[in-house]
C-alpha cells in the first residue's frame, strides 16, 4: 500500500521528443522522419491506447513540416501538441542562440503546429534540453506558458551537448516551479512553469531504460518514494524513433562535435550506448513502466493539464 491512499497527487507525465533524428547513423534524416511516421508514432500511440493515457508530445517544426499526419495522428487520442523547436541541428541548439534568434525559432515552431493541429501549443522543451538564460524570455514573448527542458540532479549529462550549461541541472529545484523572469533553472516571479524531467543521478528516459532497465527499474522505485512523500509528478522522456528499425548506413561518418573530448563522449561512447533495445524491442520496457504507474494508481496528464490544475491550486 502506498503513503498516500488516493492518486490525486499521484501524477505520471509520461512525454515525447519527435524529431527526424536517426540514432543508428547519429544524424538528422528525413527517411527517418518518414520511419517515425509510419513506424514509431503507431506503436506508440498503440502502446498509450492500451492502458488509456493521454502524454505531451513535443514536435519540432522541421518534422511537422515535412509530415504533417505525423501530429494529425495524436489528436483523436486527445495527446498534448506542444513544441521541441523548429530544427534539432545541433549548430541551432537553443543554448547557442541569441535572444532574437529563440523569438524567431519558437514563433516558426508554434505557428506550424498551431496551424497544423488547430490547438494553442503552450508548452516546449528544446532540443536535446539546451536552454540559456535568454530562454525564459524567449518562451514569454511569444506565450508558451510551459517548459520541460530541466533536468534536475541529473549527471550523465558530460555525455552530451551544451554540457556547461547543464550543471544548473546540479541545483535545480526538483519539483515543478514557476521560473525566475531571466532563468529556467532557479524558481522566482516569472509565468513560466518549469516540469523537470525526472532524473536520480541518471536521467528517466528512454535511453536509461534501453541500456539498463534494470537501473531503470531501481530509479523508477525511488521516484515513486520520493512521488509519494513530496507529491511530485514522474516525468519521463523518450522518442518516437526509439521504436524503429533502422538500417545502418556504413558510409556515413560519425562527428558532430569538433572538440576531441565532446566528439568522444557525445558521439562515439553515447552513440554506442544509445543504440541498444531499438527498434521493437523497446516496446515490452516502456510496457512494463506504464503498467508499474498504472498499477499504482497513478494519473496520466498531459503537461498543458498539469499547468492548469496548477493554476486551479494556486501551488
Amino acid at each position: 500500500m502506498g503513503i498516500i491512499s488516493n492518486n490525486t497527487n499521484r501524477i505520471s507525465i509520461f512525454t515525447n521528443d519527435v524529431e527526424t533524428t536517426s540514432i543508428v547513423n547519429n544524424t538528422l534524416s528525413d527517411k527517418t522522419g518518414s520511419q517515425v511516421l509510419t513506424e514509431g508514432m503507431p506503436r506508440l500511440l498503440d502502446l498509450y491506447e492500451k492502458y488509456g493515457i493521454k502524454t505531451t508530445f513535443f514536435f519540432t517544426g522541421y518534422i511537422a513540416e515535412k509530415f504533417p499526419e505525423v501530429v494529425r495522428m495524436i489528436i483523436p487520442y486527445g495527446h498534448e501538441v506542444a513544441s521541441h523547436g523548429y530544427t534539432h541541428r545541433i549548430e541551432k541548439s537553443f543554448d547557442l542562440l541569441s535572444l532574437s534568434e529563440q523569438i524567431e525559432h519558437l514563433k516558426k515552431s508554434k505557428a506550424i503546429l498551431e496551424n497544423i493541429s488547430g490547438q494553442e501549443v503552450i508548452s516546449f522543451r528544446a532540443p536535446a534540453a539546451r536552454v540559456n538564460k535568454n530562454t525564459a524570455i524567449a518562451l514569454l514573448e511569444t506565450g508558451f506558458k510551459v517548459d520541460s527542458s530541466v533536468a534536475s540532479q541529473r549527471f550523465d549529462f558530460f555525455l552530451s551537448f551544451g554540457n556547461k550549461a547543464k550543471l544548473n541541472w546540479l541545483v535545480a529545484p526538483r519539483k515543478p516551479y514557476f521560473t525566475d523572469k531571466n532563468n529556467l533553472w532557479t524558481k522566482g516571479e516569472g509565468k513560466i512553469l518549469e516540469i523537470p524531467i525526472s532524473a536520480m543521478i541518471l536521467p528517466y528516459i528512454g535511453t536509461t531504460l534501453r541500456i539498463s532497465p534494470f537501473l531503470t527499474k531501481s530509479m523508477r522505485y525511488l521516484l515513486k518514494f520520493e512521488s509519494e512523500f513530496t507529491s511530485k509528478p514522474i516525468v519521463f522522456l523518450t522518442h518516437p524513433n526509439e521504436f524503429i528499425d533502422e538500417e545502418k548506413n556504413s558510409e556515413h561518418k560519425i562527428r558532430r562535435a569538433r572538440n576531441i573530448i565532446s566528439y568522444f563522449l557525445g558521439d562515439l561512447v553515447r552513440h554506442s550506448l544509445k543504440q541498444r533495445n531499438l527498434g521493437i524491442k523497446a516496446l515490452p520496457l516502456l510496457d512494463k513502466e506504464i503498467q508499474y504507474f498504472t498499477e499504482s494508481n497513478y494519473r496520466f496528464i498531459t503537461c498543458k493539464e498539469f499547468y492548469l490544475e496548477k493554476l486551479n491550486t494556486k501551488i
